[in-house]
């Protein structure tokens, strides 16, 4: 299915730290062309290296 990024935010770890050679995580808010939301986990890094950001059109298969 083909989603929208509506929001993406780093991920939170309260008041603990990421462990020692842990990459970013952050958070990725998706509407699909059926109004549907979901949220996925991914390392920040990816999204970067993959051109995405809140606006893009992210084909997530299921």
């Amino acid at each position: 299915m083909v989603y929208k990024v509506t929001h993406i935010y780093e991920a939170d770890f309260g008041c603990e730290e990421r462990v020692d050679g842990a990459k970013a995580k952050c958070i990725v808010y998706l509407e699909g062309e059926d109004g549907r939301q979901r949220h996925v986990e991914v390392e920040d890094e990816w999204l970067t290296a993959n051109g995405i950001e809140e606006g893009s059109v992210w084909n997530v298969s299921t």
